[in-house]
């Protein structure tokens, strides 16, 4: 005997929706009124359909799934084919918030015919945006996107793709040289059409520098609370990662009595301007 439309675990058309759609349109105008975006990762369509029904505004299918999932140690061996598997997950169990999805390493480097077509597959698995990392030489590929109808969302500071280019996971744009070479990358990709910034790992005065003056959405992960919005990794908020965390972490789940629970914390830390917290959670200069 067939379960009632009704039960269907992932959505589908009987599946009730619980609140509008989070849109681009949307987003944007969350950030013209001053209302913080909360966004956290997501892997899978369990995942997906928790934060989404807990008032995430975007989920994000990073290719941090290459360490969370995969035990790897950076996120240089997660390929697309991967991401496009990730990312039809997610947007299985997603109803209504904005799902932006990672080009992987090696998906993109290889210009704007090779991220065209890798861009078309994360859409088509589901994504509504797609993020790629690093300035000057993306800002062509970003045009290219924006103008065949792509969303992008573009990454800049600590950009794990290039950890090894870095010298490791290190905070970036201290110095003013620094700071004014981050700032020109941001005004560029802007420039190329870029919707949406992620910064991360930069002081905070130079996140709420870039953030005052870039036309688009910036979301920080480690930059400040001067941002419009913050992402982390669901793994590390809920304390699961094994080892350190980064400063810029909080555990969520300390005090929470379920994971639904540590998600709402977030989210209304996140909107009321308590998370992240400078003095704790911040980078100088």
């Amino acid at each position: 005997m067939s379960e009632p439309p009704s039960a269907a675990p992932y959505g589908g058309p009987a599946a009730e929706a619980a609140r509008k759609p989070v849109t681009l349109h949307r987003l944007r105008a969350m950030r013209a009124e001053g209302t913080k975006i909360a966004m956290l990762t997501a892997y899978d369509a369990a995942s997906a359909r928790l934060l989404d029904d807990c008032g995430v505004d975007c989920l994000l299918v990073g290719d941090s799934l290459g360490m969370v999932m995969q035990g790897h140690g950076s996120t240089l061996p997660v390929t697309l084919e991967q991401m496009v598997y990730h990312t039809a997950c997610v947007a299985r169990g997603n109803r209504s918030a904005w799902l932006v999805a990672d080009l992987p390493f090696g998906s993109y480097q290889g210009g704007v015919g090779q991220a065209v077509a890798s861009a078309v597959a994360l859409m088509q698995a589901g994504a509504q945006m797609v993020k790629l990392e690093g300035g000057g030489w993306t800002a062509p590929i970003v045009a290219a996107l924006v103008e065949r109808g792509i969303p992008v969302c573009a990454h800049l500071g600590l950009t794990p793709q290039s950890v090894h280019a870095l010298g490791g996971y290190r905070v970036q744009g201290r110095g003013e040289d620094a700071a004014a070479g981050l700032r020109a990358q941001a005004l560029e990709l802007g420039e190329a059409g870029a919707a949406m910034l992620v910064l991360e790992l930069v002081p905070g005065a130079l996140g709420a520098g870039i953030s005052a003056a870039w036309p688009g959405i910036t979301i920080g992960i480690g930059a400040g609370s001067g941002t419009h919005g913050q992402v982390l990794v669901l793994h590390d908020m809920l304390d699961i990662t094994p080892g350190a965390k980064p400063k810029f972490v909080r555990n969520f789940m300390a005090g929470a009595g379920s994971i639904a629970e540590a998600v709402r914390g977030y989210v209304r830390a996140v909107k009321s301007g308590a998370f992240p917290d400078d003095a704790v959670h911040g980078y100088g200069g």
